[in-house]
């Protein structure tokens, strides 16, 4: 484990700061999409596009960002990750893979960085490590191989799911559970198309959780139901990116393309049933939803959630209905 940041010794203590953890306010970390590109196909959505329909229409790109990133800083203080000239760094809009932020720590000023599997985001650790030393962070490097907030889910207090076994290896939960104070519930992951636990897990409120149970061993599934409320959903609906949603105070946000798709297209009927059922949760549990076109980021097989880093949960504070 790395030490804490000793950058400025000698000056005033950086861990006696306020830090975007410590607000009472939600905190997101995003990207603008400088660097976006989809040129290296490092995921099975991409694999299936050619290089004609991978590329990226930049000036679109940016419209559908601001779009949520305006939509969220009204409500928000989200921060906006720099992106240095470098080339290559075709997916550091993708901030959910950067890290995951301790917030159950009691100093709420430690990240534990991603160790990526693929070779093309590799280099995206070290722009998030500049980033949150000069914001007073303790940074940590993973042991293991693993992909950041996408793969690990906080519930509640100390309890996280952690998924592994096709870009995160389920040593890095044990190793972040001796270092950390964090009982992990480990969630094997085998569809090739749903490699990031967002996929199939998306924490509703600290009591109740979207999960795809059909994707899990009943073993595991008996594990996360002693730990929250479960809300099963479809491995469908999963495809088309329901648990790919984040929620900002009582609205739950999602990627949504609906209305550029013809009705004849093979995904209109699939989208739109992923739209109803978001729809009707939110309905029972008195949310409201926020759907963005995010077309443009579809080309690397991202939605919603890749694109947005909890530096806090404040929105789950929030009592509802």
């Amino acid at each position: 484990m790395d030490s804490p940041n000793t950058a400025n010794a000698g000056g005033p203590a950086l861990s006696n700061t306020l830090n975007p953890t410590r607000l009472d306010k939600p905190a997101f970390l995003m990207n603008v999409p400088f660097s976006l590109s989809a040129e290296a196909a490092d995921n099975v959505w991409m694999v299936e596009l050619d290089e004609r329909a991978r590329a990226v229409d930049l000036n679109k790109a940016i419209s559908q960002f601001l779009q949520l990133y305006h939509f969220m800083a009204a409500e928000a203080v989200v921060y906006l990750l720099p992106t240095p000239h470098l080339t290559g760094l075709q997916d550091l809009v993708y901030c959910a893979n950067l890290g995951i932020v301790l917030e159950h720590l009691p100093g709420k000023d430690s990240i534990v960085l991603s160790r990526f599997s693929t070779e093309i985001r590799a280099p995206e650790v070290a722009v998030g490590e500049s980033f949150f030393h000069a914001m007073g962070y303790q940074v940590i490097q993973a042991a293991h191989q693993f992909e950041g907030e996408a793969e690990l889910k906080h519930l509640h207090d100390n309890v996280f799911l952690g998924g592994y076994g096709t870009r995160s290896d389920r040593a890095a939960y044990d190793w972040m559970a001796a270092q950390f104070d964090m009982r992990i519930i480990p969630l094997q992951e085998t569809d090739p198309y749903l490699y990031h636990l967002d996929c199939t897990v998306f924490p509703l409120t600290r009591q109740d959780t979207l999960v795809c149970t059909e994707m899990y061993e009943p073993e595991e599934v008996a594990q996360i139901e002693r730990m929250t409320n479960i809300i099963d959903v479809s491995v469908e609906d999963c495809f088309s990116g329901v648990c790919n949603s984040v929620r900002l105070g009582n609205t739950l946000m999602n990627a949504s393309h609906l209305h550029e798709l013809p009705s004849t297209h093979e995904d209109y009927a699939g989208e739109r049933q992923k739209n109803r059922t978001l729809e009707d949760i939110a309905t029972r549990f008195g949310f409201e939803v926020s759907f963005f076109n995010l077309s443009e980021f579809l080309k690397s097989g991202a939605l919603l959630s890749c694109m947005v880093m909890h530096l806090n949960r404040r929105s789950y504070d929030l009592a509802l209905i």
